[in-house]
């Protein structure tokens, strides 16, 4: 058994296949394919940016706020988010479209849903109702619109987008603009001039956790209109909807504000360029639920954020977000990691369309890559033989002698040749048939020697 075992020992020492030759037949190819998904996933989808721009509001207001809001969750997955303050929603639109910034708060109202398509916007859905407050002094004793005329009245620049949204609340109302004195005035200084007597109202959107909704409130001498006839606004103006500020929520102890107020309110709404990359729109909207899906003065919970209430056509993204909620891998890994097993669709996709096509290539390449270092001596045999015919006459001896010392080199180098064992009948076939040459030209070497003289002949 000793010997057999020893045999068997170094049966083993030879491969199946050869490792090498398969490298060197699938390296191409495997290079190919790589090269080719890496620029898919480049071109296809590629790594979104760690720098946006966000439009966000005049100093003091809810947009300023809620844009650090974002900033500071964003920041947390990478992303910096870069503030850039702005009358309102008319300049946060027009920086949208000359690419200035890349998302923004925009008012409900503000454009037409077709206008939106066209300059190439998107909504990631509606935030949180944006009450129209009109605080005037308690001196004035507005309870009808119709008793603004005459008075000086403060509604902001123009790029906020409150003008045009009250003038045609005022218009309802038989109110032309020409009835009242129009202060243009952004929020914080004109909150000064109506504390200091100077204007008799003041006009802005904003929601209730802006600082100067919050501090007017609670300011002696200023009170808040109440729109009594706001179910009526909102169905001459479909993008207003009525909410009611309750008794006491501004402070249950000191009973303000002492009634329930009927407000008229456009939603906020986050807009982004659609060239914005969808992992940042996945991002945003994320953050949209944790910021404003709690509840609020004007909202129950989980109402907010909300793929309604926006004319401006709502993303891909954001609409399976609200309807689904965060996709399966997001909720379970970090932002970056989720989104690189998302995009890897893009490779998937890409090696199966290559991959079945080029599979046919390699296994006749490492096979042709094998036999092809026991076919080539083949050609050194055939060569042998092409001279062994060409000789004639007396140099016949010679040439034979000078073949024979070829072929001992030829299976001299043979025998070096490594082959996998299944490919072992090749070689073993190109050694008998060196043999088979061999013989033929030996037996022409005997037959071209001079025949040996007889004892006669001498």
């Amino acid at each position: 058994m000793k010997p057999l075992h020893r045999a068997m020992s170094k049966i083993r020492k030879f491969t199946q296949f050869s490792f090498r030759d398969l490298v060197a037949a699938a390296g191409p190819t495997v290079f190919v394919i790589a090269g080719l998904c890496a620029l898919a996933y480049l071109l296809v989808d590629p790594t979104p940016p760690r720098q946006v721009t966000l439009g966000t509001g005049q100093e003091n207001s809810a947009y300023e706020e809620l844009g650090k809001k974002y900033a500071a969750m964003l920041a947390q997955q990478g992303i910096t988010v870069t503030l850039v303050p702005s009358l309102g929603s008319q300049e946060n639109l027009q920086r949208l479209n000359e690419g200035k910034v890349d998302i923004a708060f925009v008012q409900s109202g503000s454009t037409e849903q077709a206008a939106a398509q066209r300059k190439g916007l998107l909504s990631l859905g509606s935030l949180f109702t944006e009450p129209v407050w009109l605080f005037v002094r308690d001196g004035a004793k507005v309870t009808q619109l119709t008793q603004l005329k005459g008075l000086k009245i403060n509604l902001g620049p123009e790029g906020t987008g409150v003008p045009k949204m009250f003038k045609q609340v005022l218009a309802l109302n038989g109110v032309e603009p020409g009835h009242l004195t129009i202060g243009e005035l952004p929020n914080t200084p004109a909150t000064v001039e109506l504390l200091e007597g100077r204007i008799d109202g003041l006009v802005f959107s904003s929601g209730p956790d802006s600082l100067l909704v919050q501090m007017l409130l609670q300011t002696p001498g200023i009170a808040l209109f109440d729109f009594a006839q706001a179910e009526a606004y909102t169905r001459r103006l479909p993008f207003m909807s009525h909410v009611v500020l309750p008794r006491g929520i501004v402070d249950v102890g000191r009973d303000i504000p002492k009634q329930d107020y009927h407000l008229i309110a456009p939603t906020a709404t986050l807009v982004a360029r659609a060239d914005l990359h969808p992992a940042l729109i996945d991002l945003y909207v994320q953050s949209a639920s944790a910021i404003h899906g709690g509840a609020g003065w004007f909202q129950q919970h989980g109402q907010f954020p909300s793929a309604r209430y926006t004319e401006i056509p709502v993303a891909r993204e954001a609409a399976k977000f609200y309807k689904d909620g965060p996709a399966l891998l997001q909720r379970y890994m970090p932002f970056w990691l989720a989104n690189l097993f998302d995009r890897l669709w893009v490779v998937v996709v890409a090696l199966a369309a290559l991959l079945i096509p080029l599979s046919k290539i390699v296994p006749p390449l490492y096979v042709w890559r094998i036999k092809s270092r026991v076919y080539r001596w083949y050609g050194q045999l055939r060569t042998v033989e092409q001279e062994l015919e060409a000789a004639h006459g007396e140099a016949r001896a010679a040439v034979c002698t000078s073949l024979l010392e070829r072929l001992d080199e030829i299976e001299e180098l043979v025998n070096q040749v490594s082959v996998p064992l299944a490919f072992a009948d090749g070689l073993y076939g190109l050694r008998s048939h060196i043999n088979f040459v061999r013989q033929r030209v030996t037996n022409a070497l005997a037959g071209a020697a001079p025949p040996i003289p007889s004892a006669a002949q001498v």
